[in-house]
């Protein structure tokens, strides 16, 4: 096998893990019904993913670029999920959980498959035990 096709296949197992570890916590927010939910969790972790690899393999190891666009695209998607209504403010946690998936994707597309794994399951735990019925 080439190197170039070694390589790639590493680049796809990166964006398949941020869209594995993605879809566990999009898939509470499912359960959760919670506007934000599995697709919208997944493609977030793959773009991530996906753009960071692309950064990585353009700018020769230095994704910082890319990675301060992402988060900057992710601030517009959670400020989206955030709804101020006459005495409250909803969509906190989607908002954090956008926000915290991306990170993940980064993660992942940047080979830190451990901590991004680490992380996803605390996420996921944290908003389980934050809405125990999100079962």
């Amino acid at each position: 096998m080439s190197t170039q096709v070694s390589e790639q296949l590493i680049m796809v197992a990166r964006v398949l893990l941020a869209g594995a570890l993605s879809a566990l916590i999009g898939w509470q927010r499912e359960k959760a019904h919670k506007p934000a939910g599995l697709r919208t969790h997944i493609l977030i972790g793959l773009g991530a993913a996906l753009f960071t690899v692309i950064s990585i393999n353009l700018t020769g190891g230095s994704p910082s670029q890319i990675a301060a666009g992402v988060v900057t695209g992710i601030g517009f998607l959670g400020a989206g999920a955030i709804i101020h209504r006459t005495r409250a403010v909803e969509g906190l946690t989607t908002a954090a959980s956008i926000w915290v998936t991306a990170a993940i994707g980064l993660a992942c597309g940047a080979g830190f498959y451990i901590i991004a794994a680490v992380t996803a399951l605390l996420v996921f735990l944290v908003l389980l035990l934050h809405h125990p019925t999100g079962l």
